[in-house]
């Protein structure tokens, strides 16, 4: 069956009808991927699927049931949508489940202006060999370098075609195109390894293949000879590459589903104080070229701009239209649903408010302490906001890079972090979560 996105969604809601649902919603993506990899000069992997999934959720009352398939026959749509009316049959009652109201739907979006498909045609493999290649040599090239690891190219496009029974019906195609280098320094128990990366929606804006190439070597090379800092509460600089973390758990906590079970160590923060005064925190589902945006999300609502917070005040929670019920609230359209799950929320593309200094800037303020480039593992508490992580990175003495460090843990709390942190001027306006490098003032270091 070669039936397009929207084609089969809308063949999975007349499927759900006739086998007894009161309503339902469907998914279908059509994809392609291609990705290349190289190893000392030569094809190491190649790999290309072109696939189509569907999702179906139906709804009996307040019952509901989900179920995916990637067979798009005539045949297992209606098993499917069998299979799934049955299940929802015997599912728990839930209060908050159903589909959105007509009138709250998005209508009259401008797909175009968020700028999300290159117009420029698939690349061919041997173009992206070559810009693996590249990448390869150029990390070679740095003195230091005993080997590279993988150097891997690679394009996607995918349409994604959503409708329910409610009369929603929306989809959109997003391109991306990408290529990484792991680069190794050293040998035996010597040896350290590090990476450079980038992703865009069009290829155009894709950094050159040397020049990632040579900023994985350096920053490979830079990390020869580390060893354990000192133990002690020291200030912290999370680099940019790895200060999206912090507030990726600050997003977690105001998240409608942890709000809901009660398991945010921000549950009682409304209207409070949660950054500093003059830091702001806003979601931007409609930035052009950026890998998360959306004009409406997973059920139906048009997405706008928001703050999540603003001048350090927490302003709102992200909230699907369930979490919104059960909370007595209204849905801020952050519903995303992957095919086999119900709608969840789930933050866009979000943007934290730059400072002046730039990240050598905040070093020579922070005078000793650690700048953190890597973290392992997490430990962190949901209720409390206690966090602990294994990190990487150099030891900072008298407001300058002193040595590489690795085997360190870093703990603290979120709450008392996130209130402290001092932000560069660094971040990358192009990724979905726009974050520079942070400073925290006394962390715990567990190192030699």
């Amino acid at each position: 069956m070669t039936d397009s996105p929207e084609t089969l969604a809308h063949a999975l809601l007349d499927a759900a009808r006739t086998a007894g649902a009161d309503a339902a919603d469907a998914i279908a993506v059509a994809g392609t991927s291609l990705s290349i990899g190289v190893l000392n000069g030569a094809l190491e992997q190649a790999e290309r699927s072109d696939e189509v999934e569907i999702g179906l959720r139906v709804l009996l009352g307040r019952r509901q049931a989900c179920v995916s398939a990637s067979d798009t026959r005539p045949e297992t749509l209606r098993e499917m949508a069998e299979r799934a009316v049955a299940m929802a049959r015997v599912a728990p009652e839930d209060p908050t489940t159903g589909l959105a109201d007509p009138s709250q739907l998005a209508r009259g979006w401008d797909i175009d202006a968020l700028d999300m498909v290159d117009p420029a045609p698939e690349p061919d493999p041997a173009a992206l060999q070559d810009a693996a290649l590249r990448a390869e040599a150029a990390a070679r090239a740095v003195d230091g370098i005993t080997q590279v690891q993988s150097s891997m190219a690679g394009y996607g496009r995918r349409t994604r075609h959503a409708a329910a029974t409610n009369g929603f019906s929306g989809g959109y195609t997003r391109t991306d195109h990408g290529l990484s280098c792991v680069a190794i320094t050293g040998e035996g128990l010597g040896m350290e390894r590090d990476y450079y990366g980038d992703m865009r929606l069009h290829r155009a804006d894709l950094m050159a293949p040397e020049e990632i190439g040579r900023l994985a070597a350096e920053r490979t090379v830079a990390r020869k000879g580390a060893r354990q800092p000192k133990t002690g509460a020291y200030p912290v600089l999370f680099d940019e590459r790895v200060a999206a973390s912090l507030i990726g758990h600050l997003l977690q906590a105001v998240n409608g589903s942890s709000i809901t079970r009660g398991a945010s160590w921000l549950r009682d923060a409304m209207g409070e104080a949660v950054l500093p005064k003059g830091l702001s925190l806003t979601e931007q589902p409609l930035r052009p070229r950026a890998a998360g945006s959306r004009p409406f999300d997973a059920e139906g609502l048009a997405t706008s701009d928001r703050a999540i917070v603003a001048d350090g005040v927490l302003q709102g929670w992200v909230l699907d239209l369930a979490t919104a019920r059960k909370l007595g609230l209204q849905s801020t359209a952050n519903a995303a649903r992957g095919l086999s799950a119900p709608p969840a929320p789930s933050v866009s593309n979000v943007a934290l408010t730059q400072g002046d200094a730039s990240r050598d800037g905040l070093i020579a303020q922070m005078g000793t302490g650690l700048l953190v480039t890597g973290l392992i593992g997490a430990s962190v508490n949901p209720n409390t906001g206690d966090y602990s992580r294994g990190a990487s990175g150099f030891w900072v003495e008298n407001g300058a890079i002193a040595y590489p460090v690795n085997e360190c843990t870093i703990a603290g709390n979120l709450r008392d972090m996130l209130r402290g942190i001092v932000p560069a001027n660094d971040a990358r306006p192009h990724l979905s979560r726009v974050v520079p490098s942070l400073l925290v003032e006394g962390l715990t270091l567990a190192g030699s």
